[in-house]
């Protein structure tokens, strides 16, 4: 066991007597790059990333996905920010429970909420709740292996069909996994019981449903062209969809990314064959219709058998702005499963101003503000945010780094201004006093060279399979590893 105390004694470095001390909450690209950008800005500060996993890294270990392994490189990038040695990683820590935020605001200058959005949209339809109804990002924990997605358990072997809400590029992710060959799966980093579930899965079509047409479809064309790639694959795609009108022509005259994935549903519609072959998985892009109500099954109570659409039509002002509306018209689609990718959304703490309807914190460049007013002379002194919790669940991981620059510039501004405690020229404990504070109250953080301690057997494992590592799974043997 590693104590608090031992981390006391060699966590500091000839540096300043009142250096800048900094706390990221959240370890994922906007928790690193927000330390990276702050590290570099100020060559006194140091900066301290916590995470109430014992892991680091975020969506890029938890959120993309297994056959992405392209996209996690930047990894690579993030250890060595973390390894600088002005910064430091502490897993297994919980905003809330281990230490409050009022509390990280007394031992640090600055602290930057970088947490995320764990949580999701609701629909707020009928039988949401039903057996089988899930979120798009449990199912993407669950493959992933994340600690809190293992006991999802999803039923893949009592239907052969599954409905996914949205068409974005997660949507995309979760049909692509269900649909793609497992055996092309086997040398990835997916969780091995995700594997086993997918390799006796029974589903063999997928629907892929949004609420407008082909030319505001959310996904990007890689994507796109990624799972129309899958080998054996049918995909089929209404004509009367793909009919454009004047404003969709608009649209995609001002957006390259939409004319090339209405170019490629376009392409996909026409080349397809009328029927699918005997044996051959199944793809369905479904445009203008938004889910009414989920159907509850009759032969097993409590479970979802379908969903109640409405047909939608396009209304609104100009390109970018059509939205859907309902047309009082219906129907069923029958499935055992489905997937919501409508939307992830930010948790709030206690004593954090929260815009529970934009589900953003309030904030002007990255300053907290201290209601939703907007007001910008209403700013909480020394407390920031970056990524989805700043700007909502958009972007690609890179959007984090500009996202970041502009919360950093922030901080650089209020320094220069002496806004913050810092420059007035008052200490304040930063990571000595979290890690006591921990050590009071037996939370066991994870430092960083724990955290490779786990990577070296998550990488051993996988060698035994082939894979380029085999992910540890729960809390318990997460921190067993780390010991």
């Amino acid at each position: 066991m590693y104590k608090a105390r031992a981390w006391l004694s060699r966590s500091f470095t000839a540096l300043s007597s009142n250096p800048l001390r900094v706390c990221v909450v959240g370890s994922g690209p906007a928790g690193f790059y927000t330390a990276e950008k702050t590290l570099k800005a100020h060559q006194e500060a140091q900066v301290d990333i916590i995470d109430r996993l014992p892991t680091p890294f975020g969506l890029v270990r938890s959120g993309v996905a297994p056959d992405h392994p392209e996209t996690k490189i930047v990894i690579n990038q993030f250890s060595r920010v973390v390894q600088h040695e002005r910064c430091s990683f502490f897993g297994n820590v919980t905003l809330g429970s281990s230490v409050s935020l009022s509390e990280l605001r007394q031992l640090y200058h600055v602290v930057v909420l970088a947490y995320g959005a764990e949580s999701d949209r609701a629909l707020g339809i009928p039988g949401e709740d039903l057996i089988g109804v899930h979120s798009a990002r449990e199912f993407v924990w669950w493959y992933n292996g994340h600690p809190d997605g293992k006991n999802l358990s999803p039923d893949l072997k009592s239907t052969d069909t599954a409905v996914i809400l949205g068409q974005g590029n997660v949507a995309l992710d979760v049909a692509r996994i269900l649909l793609r060959p497992t055996e092309e799966l086997a040398t990835t980093d997916i969780a091995s019981y995700a594997w086993t579930a997918l390799e006796g899965s029974s589903i063999r079509k997928v629907y892929l449903v949004g609420r407008r047409g082909p030319v505001q479809a959310a996904c990007t064309a890689k994507e796109l062209r990624e799972i129309l790639g899958i080998k054996n694959l049918y995909v089929h795609i209404r004509e009367d969809d793909l009919i454009k009108s004047p404003t969709d022509e608009e649209e995609m005259k001002n957006s390259r990314i939409q004319r090339r994935v209405y170019e490629l549903l376009s392409k996909a519609a026409a080349s397809a064959s009328s029927q699918p072959m005997l044996g051959q998985r199944e793809l369905h892009f479904v445009f203008f219709r938004k889910p009414d109500s989920f159907l509850e099954s009759n032969e097993r109570s409590g479970h979802v058998s379908g969903v109640h659409f409405e047909k939608t039509a396009l209304k609104g002002g100009g390109p970018g702005k059509q939205y859907a509306v309902g047309t009082g018209e219906f129907e069923d689609l029958d499935c055992g499963m489905v997937l919501k990718s409508i939307g992830y959304k930010s948790v709030p703490v206690n004593g954090l101003p929260f815009d529970n309807h934009k589900g953003i914190v309030p904030n002007i460049r990255g300053r907290v503000l201290k209601n939703i007013s907007g007001d910008s002379s209403q700013v909480e002194n020394g407390l920031y945010v970056c990524g989805w919790l700043k700007r909502g669940p958009t972007g690609i991981i890179a959007t984090n780094l500009y996202c970041a620059e502009e919360t950093v510039g922030s901080i650089s501004e209020d320094l220069e201004q002496g806004v913050l405690a810092s420059s007035s020229g008052l200490p304040k404990p930063g990571r000595e006093g979290l890690l006591q504070l921990l050590d009071n109250r037996n939370v066991r953080p994870v430092p960083f060279s724990a955290w490779e301690k786990i990577d070296s057997e998550e990488k051993r494992l996988g060698s035994l399979r082939n894979k380029p590592k085999e992910k540890l799974t729960t809390y318990e043997d997460l921190l067993k590893v780390a010991t």
